[in-house]
Parts: structure tokens; C-alpha cells; sequence
């Protein structure tokens, strides 16, 4: 059973909430109350249709907050304007993140690993997060509100889709600290660390991955979004003495 919290009067961003886990977050903070403004890029034609499905759904205020969180001019832009719409800002969580490839690179594939796709991950997975968190930083200490960034696993102790993506998402969780020593005592800092979810991801897991994903998880299955999002909802909503920390959400797949 998800636990729903009365949120009303409180006010999200959840970037690239289009789909996946962020839209599954998105979705549990209207549904407790919440306004929520939802970030998508600009070309994705399922921003609008997430904006307008999901208040349709939950009779929220939901909004479009369209911008590039990897473009170092457009994120702090868009942070603004969604929070200035919103007429405050008491969450923020970063979910926007890309793994630069198509299919998994395993860490001998040395050659795969070029300096576009460092770049891409880089930009968008972690100094994304950063460029959020810093634009965001005034209204969440007004609001003394809390952060919630999407981390991995491949950040801890497994291979994920490339090394590059996992040496980003080990650097959220470093961030993640230092950013709750930086925002202290106002804001809460925290991050999510997902194992294997089934969602709509850009890389093409074969069936062998996925089922051992499955067969190495102590739950036996796969996360799903909505069971990230209610992990990331309770950082952002409860959890009141909780900050700095990453918590792993993989059904034991890396225990």
C-alpha cells in the first residue's frame, strides 16, 4: 500500500517527469495535493500529454517546465520560471538523466567509451543535477524544503550501462553530502538509488539481462517506478531527521 501525504499548498519540480519514475513521482505528489511542475525537453511530445493527463487524473495544478537540464543556460532558466509559475518551491527532485547509449558497454569495451558520450552523461546526469540544485537552492530555503536527486546503483558496486554512467551516478551520491552540508539546516538532501526498473529506458536490456536481474534480486522481480517514487516522496514529504544520505531501492539485488 503507498502511504499518501497531505501535500497541499506544497509545490514540486520534477525534471524529466515525462515518464518513468519521474512521472510515477510526479503523479504521488499530486495525487497527496501537491502543485507540481513538470520538466521534459522541449521537442518531447510526451511532456504535455504527461501535464495534461496527469491533472486530468488527479485534479492538481500541474504545469509544463520544458527545458534542457544538460545546457548550462537553459536548466537554471527553467528552474526559475517553474518555481516563479509555482509561486514557491518546497521540492525539487532530480530524475532527468541519460545513459548516453543505446546498449550496455561492459568496462573492457574501452574503445565504446568516447569523449561525446562522457560528455553527454556528464552534462546531463551530474552537473545537471548540480545546475538544478544550485538554481533551486533560494526557493528551497525559503520554503525550508527538501531534494531528492535519482542516483543508481551502478553508482555503488555494479556495472550498469557504461562506466561512464556509473562514475555520474557515484558522483550524485557525493553530491548528494555535500549538497546537504551546503543547504543545511533548511533544506533536506537526499538521493534514491535504484536497482533494475522496468520502465520506459533508453537502453535495450536483452532478455537474459533482465532476467537475471530478477533471478539475483532477494524480492524475485524487477523495481518499478511507483516503487522508487514512493521511497522518493517519503525523503521528500517525512523523513524529517533524514539528510545526506542514499538509499538503495533494488529488491537485494546488490546484497
Amino acid at each position: 500500500m503507498t502511504i499518501t501525504y497531505d501535500l497541499k499548498g506544497k509545490a514540486a519540480l520534477v525534471t524529466g517527469g515525462a515518464s518513468g519514475i519521474g512521472l510515477a513521482t510526479a503523479t504521488m505528489l499530486a495525487r497527496g495535493g501537491a502543485a507540481v511542475a513538470i520538466n521534459f525537453l522541449a521537442d518531447d511530445p510526451r511532456g504535455p500529454e504527461a501535464v495534461e493527463r496527469l491533472h486530468v487524473m488527479t485534479g492538481a495544478r500541474v504545469i509544463a517546465a520544458p527545458g534542457n537540464v544538460g545546457d548550462p543556460t537553459d536548466c537554471p532558466r527553467m528552474v526559475e520560471a517553474a518555481a516563479k509559475e509555482l509561486g514557491r518551491l518546497d521540492y525539487l527532485v532530480n530524475n532527468a538523466g541519460t545513459p548516453g547509449t543505446r546498449t550496455t558497454i561492459a568496462p573492457n569495451e574501452l574503445d565504446r567509451l568516447t569523449e561525446e558520450l562522457w560528455q553527454t552523461v556528464l552534462q546531463v546526469n551530474l552537473l545537471g543535477v548540480f545546475r538544478c540544485s544550485k538554481a533551486a537552492a533560494p526557493f528551497l530555503k525559503a520554503s525550508h524544503g527538501a531534494l531528492v536527486s535519482i542516483a543508481s546503483i551502478a553508482g555503488i558496486s555494479v556495472p550498469g550501462s557504461s562506466m561512464a554512467y556509473g562514475a555520474t551516478k557515484a558522483g550524485v551520491i557525493s553530491l548528494t553530502k555535500n549538497l546537504a552540508r551546503g543547504l543545511a539546516p533548511e533544506v533536506r538532501v537526499n538521493a534514491v538509488a535504484p536497482g533494475a526498473v522496468d520502465s520506459t529506458w533508453m537502453i535495450e536490456w536483452t532478455n537474459e539481462q533482465r532476467t537475471s536481474s530478477i533471478e539475483g534480486a532477494l524480492l524475485k522481480r524487477r523495481c518499478t517506478p511507483e516503487d522508487i517514487a514512493e521511497v522518493v516522496v517519503f525523503l521528500l514529504a517525512g523523513a524529517a531527521m533524514v539528510t545526506g544520505q542514499t538509499v538503495v531501492v533494488d529488491g537485494g539485488l546488490t546484497v
